[in-house]
């Protein structure tokens, strides 16, 4: 587009300075001539710069947004509007210095009021940053004449010096010219990898960057000097939209603006609303018609849909539009549910094992048998009567499909399982470390957070009326000491909260099952057991909703008050206590059902009791497995549905509908200005801000805990995570596609603390399965009763074994049921689950020697199972390197190779200096012959002699 000289941006490189466009060009006084002039020059000028993804100038690519909040005048309001009507499309451009807008203002300033002390403090604040980043290198381009009423943009452009400068800085690694055959299998593993390909196919997201690759270049850290290494025939796409971002945000952080007395960067000035956002832009759109071809809309259409969830993940195109960390993530989660696969169909064998032999089980099958008249003691006090063991008969069916010898087989497997998933991730990371160019990358120490500085200057500030001249503060373990103390007192006071809340429970359960036992109803009698069990579990699984929240706010609160120094240890500080909290609120309730309920009941005249009213409450005759399959199931389920699904999809959508009717009220009611298309930069801040990856990190980690945990309790649970997590996926993804701004894209070769998070759980799910099969489940004793007790070597007579006699006389006074009779006779001696002796033995009611023999048993299987489980795990943890060979050798081939062309470049080198003596010697030999002066003065024809290679 031509323009007027006048008007026109000149080149930073040319004139040293550096252009903002700010308003329309009636507000700094174009006349309608030249307006007019220009409209009939460009008919659209938001279609050449790409609807906001590139300057004005439709050069220059926009790299960064910086958004803030002004307050605009009515005047200014008139002027915009009549600048829309005239479709003034080059917005004033002027000098950096001072910053845009001050002649205007003083201009309108007799028909405005004048703006308040902080507005104009924020202001100055964004004048000064500008003007730094300007000086710094970058681009700027301002605009304000939005469809977001009071909303104004700052248009960030990296040119091409900044950026192979800010690259050397950051010793980012790029792909040089050389390029080498990467390692190909030989013959029957070539044959097997090609036939997997043709299979696979199918299933393969139509991507270039996902098609296996014969060639790699060889990456080297970017250097201006040896910058012919590197292939620059495209300057435009060298540095891609990811990296370009990257190195712009490096500037944000360590641009200062100091007229607020200390230094602030970018997080300081967004933290103090200085600026309300700042974010990189996506590719384009998505959707819609005549969109064009992005990296975005690839993204969406082979990775964030639905339809595509039997694919495999494009990894390297994740990876190039969100960066390493996200990648990372993604790529582990894909891991994690494709080693969910074998998990899920050995854990459907159990159960359909269990489901094979309920009918051949002759614990259950004795249980019901009316004909062993079985009559068991009553479940509470005075309101309850005695009842049938038979009655219980469809517990002890059901929990037989959980506790059976397959589920001990089945633990020992998901405890490999989980040692081979950890070894399998820490190869595929290699991998991708090494397709990544992150081999060799090591973090560096981050810019100190915002928080930090203001306490450092707080802290300085203190001691300035002591010291003259003071070193550099930083904080001290008793800077922190309050904040170390209210964590410390914060995260009991949150654990104990949570166990209140169990107890609460607890009562709840105890004193239910009491008043539904008075029901005059035999129905409502029958199915106590199971209603309190359900609306019990519904509780937990409301509270826990609830408190995960809440946790998640009181843990960024008391990670904030510790005043991190980097935003890495701020992350895993909160990781830590998030996880902890969480933790302990999730798995409580089922810690309680597991290892606590039923062990502390005492016996028939000599109960426990609670606040001396409520007794406490006994497992099933088929033992708590059943009742913690159910617990486990449902808190699993409802915190995958409610809390990760439904909650991703609703909440995010919810935020993005008012911040849309916030818009609206905003926004002009000019019908041309509601017509007009809005900026991709428009668009995107009408999106939800990134939040990070621990949310999406803390609930994988939670339900990998489900599938290790209790896995003998609950075989299925793999099966369920696997369903969820192909959800999971491309919820996630379609989140980060459609939904969220672009995040700054972030370095990392690893999962960082969330691994540790990963191998600490393996290690406990080894110990709490070894104590479930041992102590919840009825396998011990029923392995002591078949080579101990057993008279004929199988498992009749078990029930009657493991069950102990109580005369009815020994009832405490007012604890006997008040309806004996229920049963149609009168009991004279009741049967409940202990082995105790008999009332009719010398020391009746005491604990037998069967109770220590089995106990013994336990602890034994305890001790045999977690030394062989974990000998076990180390051995595949050993057994399996941690690099693959062939990356090993790719490595190994890559550095060879970096030696050969530094040697031949110094080879070339050396060359060239010998070229050049040889060239000067002939030259000095001509001087010699034709130059009869050359004795008189020496000194000047010799150095017109050898100006030759100095020229050179």
């Amino acid at each position: 587009m031509r323009v007027n000289k006048k008007y026109s941006c000149l080149p930073a490189e040319e004139k040293g300075i550096h252009i903002i466009n700010i308003r329309a060009i009636e507000d700094i006084g174009y006349d309608q001539h030249e307006s007019t002039l220009l409209n009939s020059l460009s008919k659209n000028p938001d279609a050449d710069c790409k609807y906001g993804l590139y300057f004005r100038d439709g050069k220059r690519k926009v790299d960064y947004i910086l958004v803030y909040h002004y307050k605009k005048s009515s005047a200014g309001k008139g002027l915009a509007r009549r600048a829309q009507q005239n479709d003034a499309s080059v917005r004033s451009s002027r000098q950096e210095q001072p910053l845009p807008g001050k002649g205007v203002q003083l201009e309108l300033g007799d028909s405005e009021p004048h703006m308040d002390y902080h507005e104009d403090d924020k202001r100055f604040r964004r004048e000064e940053y500008e003007g730094n980043l300007v000086e710094a290198g970058l681009e700027l381009e301002r605009d304000e004449d939005t469809k977001i009423h009071g909303i104004g943009f700052v248009k960030i452009h990296a040119p091409w010096n900044v950026l192979c400068r800010e690259a050397e800085f950051l010793k980012l690694k790029m792909p040089t010219k050389k390029m080498y055959q990467i390692n190909q299998t030989h013959g029957l593993l070539k044959k097997i990898n090609s036939v997997i390909q043709k299979i696979t196919e199918p299933i393969q997201p139509k991507v270039a960057e996902h098609k296996p690759q014969m060639v790699k270049r060889l990456s080297y850290p970017f250097s201006r000097e040896k910058q012919h290494l590197f292939d620059l025939s495209d300057k435009d796409s060298f540095f891609d939209s990811k990296t370009r971002s990257t190195i712009v945000y490096e500037i944000l952080k360590r641009t200062t603006c100091t007229k607020a007395k200390y230094s602030m960067g970018i997080t300081s000035l967004l933290a103090n609303g200085v600026y309300s956002a700042a974010y990189p832009l996506h590719d384009g759109d998505y959707e819609g018609e005549n969109v064009e071809p992005n990296d975005r809309k690839l993204l969406c259409e082979e990775w964030a849909s639905y339809g595509v969830f039997y694919k495999y993940q494009p990894i390297d195109l994740v990876r190039k539009y969100f960066g390493e960390k996200i990648g990372l993530y993604f790529a582990w989660l894909g891991v994690y549910t494709q080693m969910l696969i074998p998990a899920s169909i050995v854990g459907i064998i159990v159960f359909l094992y269990g489901c094979a032999t309920v009918d051949e089980n002759i614990p259950s099958m004795e249980m019901c048998d009316q004909r062993n008249n079985i009559t068991m003691c009553p479940l509470c006090d005075k309101t309850c009567s005695y009842w049938k063991m038979s009655s219980a008969c469809a517990t002890a069916r059901a929990s037989h499909l959980f506790d059976n010898p397959a589920t001990v087989f089945f633990s020992v497997f998901m405890a490999l399982w989980a040692a081979t998933f950890m070894e399998h991730w820490k190869r595929k990371q290699m991998r991708l470390n090494y397709r990544w160019d992150l081999t060799g990358f090591e973090e560096e120490e981050d810019h100190p957070r915002a928080e930090y500085e203001a306490k450092v200057l707080e802290k300085s500030l203190r001691k300035e009326h002591k010291h003259k001249e003071t070193d550099k503060e930083k904080l001290t373990w008793k800077d922190r000491f309050p904040a170390y103390l209210t964590n410390f007192v914060g995260i009991i006071f949150m654990v104990g909260l949570t166990f209140a809340i169990v107890f609460g429970v607890i009562i709840y359960r105890i004193s239910t099952a009491a008043a539904l036992a008075i029901s005059s109803t035999p129905s409502g009698r029958s199915s106590v057991r199971v209603t309190v069990t359900a609306t019990a579990v519904i509780i937990n699984l409301v509270v826990i909703i609830i408190l995960d929240e809440v946790y998640g706010c009181i843990a960024r609160w008391l990670t904030q008050i510790e005043v991190p120094k980097t935003d890495k240890n701020f992350e895993e500080r909160l990781i830590f206590k998030a996880f902890l909290l969480k933790f302990v609120n999730a798995y409580t309730p089922i810690f309680y059902v597991a290892f606590f309920k039923g062990r502390f009941v005492g016996r028939p005249g000599d109960y426990v009791y609670i606040f001396h009213s409520f007794r406490m409450e006994e497992c099933a005759p088929g033992g708590c497995l059943m009742e913690l399959c159910i617990q486990l199931s449902i808190i699993m389920l409802g915190k995958q549905l409610i809390q990760n699904n439904l909650f991703e999809i609703g909440i995010p959508k919810m935020k993005k509908f008012i911040r849309y009717l916030k818009l609206k009220r905003r926004r002009s009611l000019d019908h041309e200005e509601h017509m007009k298309k809005k900026q991709r930069y428009e668009v995107d801040y009408n999106l939800e801000p990134f939040a990070g990856l621990t949310p999406e990190y803390m609930e994988m980690i939670i339900q990998f805990g489900f599938v290790t945990l209790f896995v003998a309790s609950f075989p299925l649970a793999p099966l369920f995570a696997l369903l969820n997590n192909i959800i999971e996926i491309r919820l996630d993804a379609k989140k980060f596609v459609t939904e969220l701004r672009r995040p700054v894209a972030v370095r990392a070769k690893d999962i960082g603390i969330w691994y540790n998070i990963l191998r600490g759980i393996g290690k406990l799910a080894v110990i709490i399965n070894a104590f479930v099969i041992s102590f919840t489940s009825d396998f011990i004793p029923r392995l002591v009763y078949l080579y101990m007790y057993s008279e004929n070597g199988t498992m009749h007579g078990f029930v009657n074994h493991t069950l102990s006699s109580f005369n009815v006389s020994d009832f405490q006074a007012g604890t006997a049921p008040n309806d004996p009779l229920d049963l149609g006779y009168e009991v004279q001696i009741c049967r409940y689950k202990d082995y105790r002796e008999p009332p009719w033995s010398e020391n009746k009611y005491d604990i037998s020697k069967d109770f220590w023999a089995v106990l013994a048993a336990r602890l034994a299987f305890v001790i045999v199972f977690q030394n062989l489980v974990m000998f076990m795990s180390e051995f595949v943890d050993w057994i399996i390197p941690d690099i693959p060979k062939d990356i090993s050798q790719q490595i190994h081939k890559e550095k060879v190779l970096m030696v050969e062309v530094f040697m031949r470049e110094e080879q070339g080198k050396l060359h060239m200096l010998e070229t050049w003596k040889d060239k000067d010697k002939i030259k000095g030999e001509n001087c010699n012959n034709h130059s009869p002066r050359l004795s008189r003065s020496r000194s000047g024809s010799l150095s017109s002699c050898h100006s030759y290679p100095l020229d050179v």
